[in-house]
């Protein structure tokens, strides 16, 4: 009986023990598992910020490489322009050059070759006109030429100008470059994420494009954000996705003599495309007849479409600020077709976009 009573006091004594080894475990497991959350959340905070800020300096980067584009665009159509002045003019010299030679042989051959008698006044006197008009026909030609001449001086001295300028934005150009595509890489990084969540999603693009009609089916297809009562695309004009000049406006009729739903933007090939306004990259793949095509959802019920890309540089899904690079023109099709969306109405870009 005793052997009974000291077993039952140990065991009674060594439970409580037992226990509170067991929750000291339990709540070392706990407070391991918050310290890993906090690291996690750290991590997470850390990656949003990173993200943010690659965006930042890629919208910058952007604006800086499209600026340098244009500006360089700009350069080589100037040199272009007084290459065919040079060309026009040294062939207008060449001619003048021919008048010159005429001029002076007929007046030397004139001269060499009198063809009257001193004593008769009547033919003196018209021979001395012949010649006379002679004489200032070739000054005539001489002075055009002096003109000419330093007019193409001059030019040949506009395009060297041009020239030193066009070699100058080259460096910068190319450093802007090589930071934007750097910027791009690290971008393409930081969506790895949403890498793994897309094949689902692109099969289903695939097959919506397969299935579409016109651009304004596939636009309808991928959907668009929640309809509200504010239909502001934005508080301000906002730059159209690429630089160039509008051909064909909203309304008006196309080559093949259709109404146009948008804009048709006649731009560089390889030109650099910004998202329009922040938003939801919806599709980002080949669609007929229109090359690669962006589809972005923005506030409101808008959608844009942008056509003609040669290379993207998005994913869907991905979102994106205004501004932001989101790939390149095809350099073989240089225009892009611009369309606005509203839910299922086709909106003007004029209401929207700066024209540059």
């Amino acid at each position: 009986m005793k052997k009974i009573c000291l077993v039952l006091l140990v065991a009674i004594s060594v439970a409580p023990i037992a226990r509170a080894d067991e929750l000291a475990r339990i709540q070392t497991e706990i407070q391991k598992t918050e310290q890993q959350n906090k690291k996690l959340e750290e991590q997470v905070k850390t990656s949003d910020k990173d993200i943010a800020k690659t965006k930042k300096q890629l919208i910058k980067a952007a604006d800086q490489v499209s600026v340098l584009e244009e500006q360089r665009g700009i350069i080589s159509r100037k040199i272009s322009d007084l290459d065919k002045d040079i060309s026009k003019l040294s062939y207008e010299l060449e001619t003048n050059r021919g008048h010159i030679v005429d001029a002076a042989t007929s007046v030397a051959f004139v001269a060499s070759h009198p063809s009257f008698d001193s004593s008769d006044m009547h033919n003196y006197v018209l021979m001395s006109a012949v010649m006379s008009g002679m004489a200032n026909n070739l000054d005539k030609e001489i002075k055009i030429a002096s003109e000419k001449l330093e007019k193409l001086e001059k030019l040949r001295g506009n395009r060297s100008i041009e020239k030193e300028k066009l070699d100058r934005s080259a460096k910068k150009y190319e450093s802007e470059k090589k930071e934007l595509d750097k910027l791009l890489k690290t971008r393409s990084a930081q969506n790895q994420k949403l890498k793994s969540e897309q094949s689902a999603l692109q099969k289903k693009l695939r097959d919506l494009s397969v299935r579409a009609k016109t651009i304004s089916e596939l636009s309808a297809g991928v959907g668009s954000s929640e309809m509200s009562a504010d239909a502001r695309f934005s508080r301000r004009k906002l730059n159209p996705p690429v630089k160039g000049r509008v051909v064909v406006r909203f309304g008006e009729k196309t080559a093949l003599g259709l109404k146009s739903d948008g804009w048709r933007i006649h731009t560089r090939g390889d030109a650099l495309v910004t998202a329009p306004a922040d938003g939801v990259v919806k599709f980002a793949d080949v669609f007929k007849g229109f090359g690669r095509v962006i589809i972005m959802s923005h506030k409101n019920g808008y959608n844009t479409v942008m056509t003609n890309l040669g290379d993207i540089d998005v994913m869907v899904e991905q979102e994106v600020l205004a501004g932001e690079p989101v790939g390149r023109m095809n350099p073989d099709k240089s225009e892009m077709y611009l369309e606005v969306r509203r839910g299922n109405k086709v909106v003007n870009p004029e209401f929207l976009f700066k024209e540059e």
